[in-house]
């Protein structure tokens, strides 16, 4: 049940939720769902399409990897085999690769990740200790496409994560913290949680590069009494994400799409090199 301070938050971020997407990111959404097997509305699953990450933050798209979140309705994702939708149950969310041209012969890229709205919904709530997808999706996102009767759970959805992410910031830090100390730290926090080392001062540009909306959701919040801690400890949070982070590679060997051809472009970011890869290594990655 919604109060006065979801109210706010909603009215706060739903500019930047519903702001335009670039082409670039309509186009490789656009092929991402049509290998999820189509939007609900044209029978297939697709409900809904988030844009999120280091493309968003920087409004370019460039040669940069496209970070995509593909939600389903309650009947899934039709286009997964069994055991992929078991492994999507059990360790959400599967990822897998997408790359398509532009007008002008360039190619776009991008991964995304594949759950339902009920699994995403859940996950946003403080009952769930992990914050592999509250902390990231208490940050900002866009939504590249939503069906119209799926817009107001996705949007509280987000609220949820902001909530759920701004309680444990003040448990951290206590009720008088300025808001830089209170979302650094609880985003250092979050970072701990991976397998992926991220640079000590990683925190801090998350919060300056989104100064203005960290602070005004913190004037809201920093008002709403503290939901007691439920969920498990930091220490806790810390040794489940790793685990998870160590599952969900285990599982990508297996379900992630388009694989090799994403390792083929990581190789080339970093050392120039070049791989030609043949169909058989396509699909034996």
């Amino acid at each position: 049940m919604s109060d006065r301070f979801d109210e706010a938050v909603a009215a706060l971020i739903r500019p930047d939720l519903h702001r335009p997407p670039p082409d670039e990111v309509r186009k490789l959404a656009a092929e991402a769902i049509r290998l999820a097997g189509g939007r609900r509305s044209e029978g297939g699953g697709i409900v809904a399409t988030l844009f999120y990450g280091s493309c968003y933050r920087d409004g370019i798209v460039g040669d940069g990897m496209v970070d995509l979140y593909l939600l389903a309705g309650s009947e899934g994702v039709p286009a997964q085999g069994r055991i992929a939708a078991i492994a999507n149950r059990l360790v959400p969310p599967n990822v897998h690769y997408v790359q398509c041209r532009d007008g002008n012969g360039r190619t776009l890229r991008a991964k995304y990740a594949l759950l339902t709205l009920q699994q995403f919904s859940a996950r946003m709530r403080p009952a769930c200790g992990n914050p592999y997808f509250w902390a990231r999706f208490a940050q900002p996102t866009g939504i590249v496409e939503v069906e119209a009767d799926c817009r107001d759970r996705l949007e509280a959805a987000f609220v949820r994560a902001i909530r759920t992410l701004h309680g444990h910031a003040r448990r951290l830090t206590g009720p008088d913290s300025p808001p830089e100390t209170l979302w650094v730290n609880v985003l250092q926090e979050t970072y701990r949680t991976e397998l992926r080392v991220e640079k000590p001062d990683r925190a801090r540009q998350i919060y300056l590069a989104n100064r203005e909306r960290f602070d005004a959701v913190a004037a809201i919040l920093d008002r709403a009494p503290v939901e007691p801690e439920i969920g498990g400890t930091w220490a806790w949070r810390r040794f489940e994400g790793k685990a998870l982070s160590v599952l969900r590679l285990v599982k990508a060997a297996f379900t992630f799409a388009g694989g090799a051809d994403y390792l083929a472009w990581k190789i080339e970011r970093h050392s120039g090199v070049v791989l030609q890869l043949t169909d058989w290594q396509k699909r034996h990655p």
